[in-house]
């Protein structure tokens, strides 16, 4: 895929992923809806597949959930610069499409957390503090939601996606019922993925 971006492009990059930012309650993947429309449908800066395969490769590697978000803009910087056969320019702008997203997601939620959360501390006590916790669970639940439907709806083989759907309303149940640490569930899918059941 080959794309064309001018400076405005760049900085309009920068500038969706600073808005972006600000809306990611419960962490950066609660606004990858937001990211899909407009990489992906508003732009066509990235493919189906491009958006996909950046969520799911930073997802499987080690390290911080928020990624995917750096990949996003190396594909679209890759895309820019031609692919992986337009040499050295290709890669400089893949670059830079990781530092425009990556420091547009980071800064604002970044600065913002950190003033919010002194504050929330020094005021635990207070009744509206209390309050917005608890009111801002139902949101970053439903966020997270649209984000597995936006996922799974891409692959959207229900045939043959049974074993998945199946493992993933299990896993509900365990995570629901018991206090079963969130890691063996997640040793027991790799396994299960490894000896190729799902």
């Amino acid at each position: 895929m080959s794309i064309t971006l001018s400076a405005a492009d760049w900085l309009a990059l920068f500038t969706h992923f600073l808005s972006l930012s600000l809306l990611a309650v419960g962490g950066a993947i609660t606004a990858a809806p937001d990211m899909h429309r407009y990489l992906v449908d508003a732009r066509h800066w990235l493919s189906e597949e491009q958006f996909t395969s950046s969520i799911a490769i930073a997802q499987a590697a080690p390290g911080p959930n928020v990624l995917f978000v750096g990949l996003m803009g190396w594909n679209v910087g890759m895309n820019a610069g031609g692919g992986p056969l337009g040499g050295w320019h290709a890669y400089a702008l893949a670059l830079l499409g990781v530092v425009a997203t990556m420091l547009g997601m980071l800064i604002p939620s970044g600065v913002l957390t950190y003033t919010a959360t002194r504050w929330a501390h020094r005021n635990r006590e207070l009744r509206a503090v209390r309050a917005f916790k608890t009111g801002m669970a139902p949101l970053v639940v439903a966020l997270l939601i649209a984000t597995g439907w936006l996922l799974t709806a891409a692959h959207n083989q229900p045939a043959r996606d049974w074993p998945l759907w199946l493992l993933t309303a299990i896993t509900a149940l365990i995570v629901w019922r018991t206090k079963l640490h969130l890691l063996w569930l997640i040793g027991a899918g790799a396994v299960l993925g490894m000896l190729g059941a799902v």
